[in-house]
């Protein structure tokens, strides 16, 4: 585990962003604290991609190699529920997902390596990427969109996430998929609205919507293998607005989750079938939309084993965990992987305040993490880096 001098200075920087959390694509502030750092350590510095990017180079030699690291700088719309001195001062925005936390283990690392580039036998480049709006808003597609790969040529791409639930000193490499797909549907049931003192007069779409919301729970235990994964959850109903009317139509609204293209289709086709049976059953009509979000996030091979060599090498091998479950959450770091190999792992954050986990209001980025993450950064950059003794470090 390396020491880092400048621990306070780091913990101080990431409890100044909690305190001023930013959403999606509205980075500015944390933008410019990190532009502004990553400067103050001598490394050449873009900004602008995806409106609030920033990405730092650091290269060795030649740097013909090159990998990049990326930290998330977003926040959520949520308000924070701790009384800690650096809760959020912009009310009904949370760092409730360790962002900021993220941003600072990178800056950390990212200034280790400045520090000490002289010094290491390194031969590559490393691209510190600093994505806006991981919540929900897609900035990783939109920072490939704007010419991420183009600008920055790497052949690798690493992404790490705090996580609740792994002790403090645990990390968790897995091969394969480790987060969802997500998509979220609609239907849209459409009947005929009558008074509610007389329901034979018309086609009751509440009832309908009720019966779909029980119906949907079989889509996945009916329609798939007992080993594949998928998730189905009706997470709104809308419909009717007087207690003695029954609406014309009512609206459902959720999410589905699973790691594959097959397995997606599989349940969109079961949905849709179940909708028609129950519109036909009811003499109803329904619609229903799909809209795809974040792809699964699937980590290779290569880039995992060299990940988990890392772990070993910081953390021991007895706190590395190669077997834990994929997680049903999406993660657009997806869309990095996509387009790149790599590998996305999480570090463990512990228990959390009163046990809470990632999106809670009581929730906050444990500091004890700091030293860990960036030892682990910068074993990763050193490992996927090494060259030959005098080499030569340039900016």
């Amino acid at each position: 585990m390396l020491t880092i001098p400048f621990l306070a200075e780091l913990e101080a920087i990431r409890r100044d962003i909690h305190a001023h959390p930013e959403l999606a694509f509205k980075e500015v502030r944390t933008a410019a604290i990190v532009a502004d750092q990553l400067n103050r350590y001598g490394l050449l510095v873009d900004r602008g991609l995806a409106s609030t990017g920033v990405v730092g180079r650091l290269r060795w030699g030649n740097g013909g190699r090159a990998i990049g690291l990326r930290a998330d700088m977003d926040a959520l719309p949520l308000i924070e529920k701790n009384d800690c001195p650096h809760r959020s001062q912009n009310v009904g925005v949370m760092h409730a997902c360790g962002h900021d936390g993220h941003t600072a283990m990178l800056l950390g690392a990212a200034r280790y390596l400045a520090e000490h580039r002289d010094a290491l036998p390194l031969d590559g480049t490393v691209y510190f990427i600093f994505q806006p709006a991981e919540e929900s808003e897609g900035g990783a597609a939109r920072m490939i969109a704007e010419g991420l790969f183009e600008r920055f040529p790497m052949q690798t791409v690493f992404g790490l996430h705090n996580w609740p639930g792994l002790a403090v000193g645990e990390i968790a490499a897995m091969p394969g998929p480790v987060m969802a797909g997500t998509c979220s549907f609609e239907i849209t049931v459409f009947g005929q609205g009558c008074h509610a003192a007389m329901p034979h007069q018309g086609v009751d779409t509440l009832v309908v919507a009720s019966q779909l919301v029980l119906a949907l729970q079989t889509v996945v235990s009916r329609n798939l293998h007992p080993c594949a994964a998928a998730v189905v959850s009706v997470t709104q109903i809308h419909g009717g607005e007087a207690w003695n009317v029954i609406p014309d139509d009512a609206v459902l609204r959720g999410t589905l989750r699973s790691f594959d293209a097959e397995t997606q289709a599989t349940v969109e086709r079961a949905i849709e079938r179940l909708c028609a049976g129950m519109a036909s059953t009811f003499d109803a009509r329904i619609a229903v939309r799909f809209d795809h979000h974040y792809p699964p996030t699937i980590n290779s091979e290569a880039e995992t084993e060299l990940c988990r060599q890392v772990a070993r090498d910081v953390f021991g091998a007895d706190r590395l965990r190669c077997d834990e479950m994929p997680s049903m959450g999406a993660e657009d770091f997806a869309y990095f992987l996509r387009e790149k190999p790599g590998c996305y792992v999480w570090l463990g954050n512990g228990p959390g305040i009163g046990g809470c986990t990632l999106h809670n209001p009581h929730y906050d980025f444990n500091d004890r993490l700091l030293p860990l993450g960036i030892s682990y950064w910068v074993r990763l950059v050193e490992t996927a880096l090494a060259g030959m003794p005098g080499t030569t470090a340039e900016r």
